[in-house]
């Protein structure tokens, strides 16, 4: 495994000292560790989201998903007045 990686792009060795003196004090190993650490994590909530990409959801035939799935109408939709225990 290599313990040093050299980068000689301007913009990148520029950018990397940026946020080495904004977030670690100076450290740029560590600022590349934030960077490598935070894309890692985007790449881990990359994925089917429920509903969110087409095909990523199956319904049965026949099903409506804009029924009420309650049989009986809510005390708090119909006016009715509740009873508490006192």
């Amino acid at each position: 495994m290599a313990t040093v990686v050299t980068i000689v792009r301007p913009d990148v060795v520029q950018l990397i000292e940026e946020v080495a003196s904004r977030l670690t004090h100076g450290n740029k190993t560590e600022a590349v560790a934030l960077g490598m650490q935070r894309l890692l994590q985007q790449e881990e909530r990359v994925g089917s989201l429920f509903g969110a990409h087409p095909g990523s959801v199956r319904i049965a035939e026949g099903v409506d998903l804009t029924e009420p799935v309650l049989d009986v109408i809510p005390d708090a939709e119909s006016g009715r007045e509740l009873e508490h225990g006192r």
